[in-house]
């Protein structure tokens, strides 16, 4: 019975990682695709990473989504891991009001967080877009870091680092020679975890930046297509009432039927334009 237990609960969570990686695993296959779609197999070819290549706008795209990962991952790691260690090393009490208040971000929508940061940028007067979209980066990321630390320390044991003290380490060599050794695969979970929530991240560099793209904001129409913004029917003329409103002028029945000028006022009123782009 417990045999069969087992075998069953392996083969649940078999069955869920392939729910999950086959999709992904049959867009890698199709990606090598000689054909546009993908009810075919037309072969396999390298034509669509050859078109990707020679696109310099897709290609800068991919520079910044990888330097704003890589940098705002490594840069969140590092202030996450000692801020970890910091409040791990506080009283209870203190400690409990600053883990709160630390993963208050993680629960903010990205709405929030991401309006929140145009905000600061404007009243700061920060203007570069790249250190923009890098400074939210690395904000958003610190929690998730701290998250990840945190447990491993509670499983790390305190008398690793009075033992360093006691043979000679300084504070900061007890630090780097033994705490951190001790709770890495927390600060490679807290890495790993910091750079796929920046590649993923859309919203928050939506609102942080302007001017600079990177892969979601190119694949966004409104960011990279002009978009008109007149109203269907802009050649309407209007006029002010006496409550200040604007309304579109009055036309009668059968009006534009007799006097040329009264029909010219006419089509100007009720045609509207087709010189969309």
């Amino acid at each position: 019975m417990k045999k069969l237990r087992n075998f069953f609960r392996g083969t649940y969570l078999g069955l869920m990682l392939i729910f999950l990686y086959a999709p992904i695993l049959v867009l890698m296959v199709f990606s090598f695709n000689g054909s546009k779609s993908m009810a075919r197999w037309a072969g396999f070819s390298f034509k669509w990473y050859e078109a990707l290549m020679h696109d310099s706008t897709i290609m800068n795209a991919l520079i910044v989504t990888l330097s704003v990962a890589v940098i705002s991952a490594l840069v969140a790691t590092f202030i996450g891991t000692f801020a970890a260690i910091g409040i791990h090393s506080m009283k209870k009490r203190p400690r409990a009001v600053v883990e709160n208040i630390s993963r208050l971000p993680m629960v903010n929508p990205d709405l929030v967080t991401g309006i929140s940061f145009m905000m600061l940028f404007a009243a700061m007067g920060i203007k570069g877009s790249y250190t923009r979209m890098l400074i939210a980066h690395i904000t958003f990321n610190i929690p998730y870091v701290i998250f990840s630390v945190m447990p491993k320390l509670r499983q790390s044991s305190n008398l690793l680092y009075e033992a360093a003290m006691d043979l000679g380490c300084t504070p900061i060599m007890a630090i780097l020679k033994v705490v951190i050794p001790d709770i890495m695969p927390g600060i490679v979970s807290g890495f790993v975890l910091a750079f796929t929530l920046s590649l993923d991240d859309f919203v928050v560099s939506w609102f942080a930046t302007d001017g600079i793209q990177n892969l979601h904001l190119r694949h966004c129409p409104s960011r990279h297509k002009p978009q008109d913004k007149r109203p269907l029917y802009h050649n309407v003329r209007n006029r002010r009432s006496p409550s200040g409103i604007h309304k579109p002028q009055e036309h009668k029945r059968g009006a534009g039927r007799g006097d040329p000028a009264q029909k010219a006022q006419y089509h100007a009123v009720i045609i509207p334009t087709t010189d969309f782009k």
